[in-house]
């Protein structure tokens, strides 16, 4: 997809009428160039009163150019900003509706580089576009009137700039080859940076491992990647010197070189030149802007394939306006989930897995690390899709049509859970009054408060930031709780008060409570211990 077609998309109603009235623009200013050559040629001493019927004609020239040109601006800018809110959308809209494995193999680098990144650099290209437009528009209109002036002047003029954008295009498309294979490298620029801020303790208590990491990842990374700019930059610069230096050329061949071959009158001449002279401005800012445009187009292309890999999987995300609250029971019959580890050669292979789960019963999922109990917890939530066997809710076989249902049953609080700031999805009648008192119960009356259903602050430790998740779910009311590895960031005392009161207080409500832990000296309180080795349940 390149530029135009974006914007086309977007509106063709809004680009035609943007294009009309940008062209009507440019054939008044072309049309002002040839009455001010005619001026030059017609106001005489002789004939004084010649001017004051030119003036006026000159300024509604003038105004017609200005008011269409404004007209032409308001529409593409209003067209443009219009088609960059509809991209950004769309492209969250891809992501919310991929499934979760598919993302996890994407990268999140990869999706925010797509998200901030690509979309900036297609919404400062299309600025230009208006610009574009109106310039296009004139180097047209003024080629037209040149080509009335003399029609072999025009020809001469065409071929030179046929050769002369076409040696600058060759550079042009070297600056593109950079900027594609710069844009490859933000990719792992990016990872680099998330590296630094998410393992910023590890890289500080190694010395050798920050050192390496630095020079052979990040820097190495950094360096290509400012090489590839230069190259760019360099190829841009050339282009735009390039250019100018055909401009004078061309000149020279109009004043020097023409006189020779046939008579031209001084005041021809001078339509010649004056004409050329004005089409360099908006033919050197169109050069200039290439690469721009031409930087929009990769990322136009990158959007696009991941779009169609995002696309291709998409899950149907139907309104879940009744959310079912309460169930019978859900099997699991020899469910099954593959997936490549990340820098090994071989699959990691969850199940078959057979487990029944019953309202009001607390189960623990145990096992070493590795051995499947997150998968296990993402497949039983529906996040990730069984590869084999299947999920039945009260007999009922969960497939692409009911999925996003059955996943309101769940209210989770994963081990890389995301904290929001604010209450979204809830109807409740007073939210505030029930977070104040989950907020008393979970012991953060002096740490947070709740207004209007938002949270003062979430700038807390990682186990308070956990107790603010747990009230989420708490206010969810969800039939089914997971928390995984939910008591590892909290302190003996309130660890015993999630394990020996929270817990028994969710199972005697009847919710279904699922937690993954290796809390061992708790274990007695489940009513089943599940345990995962390699993928597989050796007790149950």
């Amino acid at each position: 997809m390149n530029l135009i077609e974006f914007l086309l998309k977007a509106s063709w109603v809004s680009a035609v009428a943007a294009a009309i009235t940008g062209s009507i623009s440019g054939i008044g200013s072309a049309a002002s160039i040839a009455l001010i050559n005619r001026s030059i040629s017609e106001i005489t001493p002789a004939h004084p009163q010649a001017s004051q019927g030119l003036l006026w004609g000159f300024i509604g020239l003038v105004a017609v150019a200005l008011v269409t040109n404004l007209v032409s601006q308001f529409l593409l800018v209003q067209l443009a900003q219009s088609a960059i809110y509809k991209l950004r959308l769309r492209i969250s809209g891809w992501i919310l509706a991929s499934p979760l494995r598919h993302l996890e193999e994407l990268g999140a680098n990869r999706l925010l580089v797509t998200l901030t990144e690509d979309v900036q650099s297609i919404s400062s290209a299309v600025f230009i576009v208006p610009t574009l437009c109106t310039n296009a528009a004139i180097i047209l209109a003024s080629l037209t009137y040149l080509g009335w002036l003399s029609i072999w002047v025009l020809l001469g003029t065409l071929g030179f700039l046929v050769l002369a954008i076409s040696l600058v295009q060759l550079l042009i498309n070297r600056a593109v080859s950079f900027f594609t294979k710069a844009r490859e490298e933000n990719d792992a620029l990016m990872k680099h940076f998330q590296a630094i801020t998410d393992g910023v303790k590890e890289l500080k208590l190694h010395a050798q491992r920050r050192e390496d990491f630095f020079a052979e990842d990040l820097q190495a990374t950094a360096a290509t990647l400012r090489d590839y700019r230069i190259g760019s930059q360099r190829a841009i610069a050339l282009s735009n010197g390039l250019g100018d230096l055909l401009f004078f050329l061309l000149l020279g061949l109009l004043v020097y070189g023409l006189p020779q071959i046939r008579a031209v009158s001084s005041e021809l001449l001078s339509g010649y030149v004056l004409t050329i002279s004005y089409i360099m401005r908006p033919i050197g800012n169109i050069l200039s802007n290439l690469p721009s445009l031409s930087q929009a187009g990769v990322a136009l292309r990158k959007i696009d394939a991941l779009g169609l890999s995002l696309a291709s999987r998409a899950e149907t995300l139907a309104r879940t306006t009744n959310v079912r609250s309460e169930f019978k029971q859900i099997e699991i019959d020899r469910a099954t989930h593959s997936y490549q580890l990340v820098g090994e050669e071989t699959n990691f292979s969850l199940g078959p897995i057979d487990l029944t789960i019953y309202p009001a019963e607390l189960l623990f999922i145990v096992g070493g690390n590795g051995s499947g109990k997150s998968t296990l917890a993402k497949l039983l939530t529906g996040l990730y899709v069984p590869d084999g066997g299947e999920i039945r809710l009260d007999g009922n076989v969960i497939d692409d049509r009911n999925r996003e249902l059955y996943r309101q049953l769940f209210s989770t609080v994963f081990a890389d859970f995301y904290l929001f700031d604010r209450f979204m999805g809830l109807r409740l009648a007073d939210p505030d009054a029930q977070a104040q008192a989950y907020l008393e119960q979970l012991q953060l009356t002096h740490k947070v408060t709740v207004e209007n259903g938002k949270l003062s602050t979430t700038a807390l430790s990682q186990g308070q930031r956990k107790r603010l998740a747990l009230l989420t779910a708490y206010l969810e009311d969800r039939p089914i709780y997971l928390f995984d590895e939910w008591a590892a960031d909290q302190d003996p005392f309130f660890r015993e008060i999630f394990y020996q009161q929270l817990l028994p207080e969710l199972k005697q409500r009847g919710k279904a409570v699922l937690v993954i832990s290796h809390d061992d000296r708790y274990f007695h309180l489940a009513d089943r211990l599940i345990k995962l080795d390699y993928g597989k349940i050796i007790n149950n």
